[in-house]
């Protein structure tokens, strides 16, 4: 599918986490296509490294490399920011996308469980986000774009953890977005909350999924390329695309 947004990324480079597949692979493939350099971080070496190959394959240029990247480790999240700025490189473009889910009642939820959803869909941004808005302030500039959910508004069974983490997101992403307006004007910072998407993400955990309401992950990264392109001078702090048949919303 050919975006409809025109947003020129060129001389600007992104890092999307969980990029190597569903929602994240979308973002890669529509920031390479506006002409940023992409870093796609995600712990699934070969998914992410056979997207980079496919990107320089189509474009002609390798301007997608993988970084191997667990961003439940804060101290990792620190290592591969003091590595790109001892290449002399800097990331102008935030995409926090990688996320897991738990599908189990409350009561057959187990610490690790809750540990591990948590800390990746709240802890892992919130990890990115320290290292990368400290430095575009004193660069002057850049985008920060959370992924929320529709469980950050309305939530369902199963969902506990998710639903919280989420939710945690959607403040974290509306307090940054105000101090980014008091300490940058040149920072933007949005929060994307998506409904349900035709990706492993739904598809791995329920196979009889109705996909006919679902929608494309690449509707969801236009409306990223949508949030990068609102000229200075205007912010965009939250969008939410859904499925006309969304059940979740609102």
């Amino acid at each position: 599918m050919e975006s409809g947004v025109q947003v020129d990324l060129h001389g600007k480079q992104a890092l999307v986490t969980g990029g190597a597949r569903g929602l994240g692979a979308s973002i890669v493939r529509r920031m390479a296509g506006a002409g940023a350099s992409v870093l796609v971080a995600d712990l699934r070496k070969d998914l992410a490294r056979d997207l980079c190959n496919e990107l320089a394959a189509e474009m002609g240029r390798g301007d997608a490399r993988f970084v191997e990247l667990d961003v439940r480790d804060a101290a990792a999240v620190a290592e591969v920011f003091k590595d790109l700025e001892a290449e002399g490189q800097t990331v102008d473009i935030l995409v926090n996308n990688a996320a897991v889910d738990v599908s189990k009642p409350i009561e057959h939820l187990s610490a690790d469980e809750v540990t591990r959803v948590i800390t990746t869909n709240l802890l892992g941004p919130m990890y990115l986000c320290l290292e990368t808005y400290r430095r575009m302030v004193a660069r002057g500039g850049g985008h920060i774009v959370n992924i929320l959910s529709t469980a950050a508004n309305r939530t369902w069974t199963e969902a506990g953890p998710y639903a919280a983490g989420k939710t945690g997101l959607r403040a974290f992403t509306h307090t940054l977005f105000k101090e980014a307006q008091r300490d940058c004007p040149g920072i933007g910072v949005t929060g994307i909350i998506a409904g349900g998407m035709e990706t492993p993400f739904i598809l791995e955990r329920f196979p009889d999924a109705d996909v006919s309401m679902l929608q494309s992950p690449d509707i969801v990264a236009d409306t990223v390329l949508y949030a990068l392109s609102v000229p200075a001078g205007s912010a965009v702090s939250e969008l939410v695309v859904v499925p006309r048949k969304e059940p979740s919303w609102p």
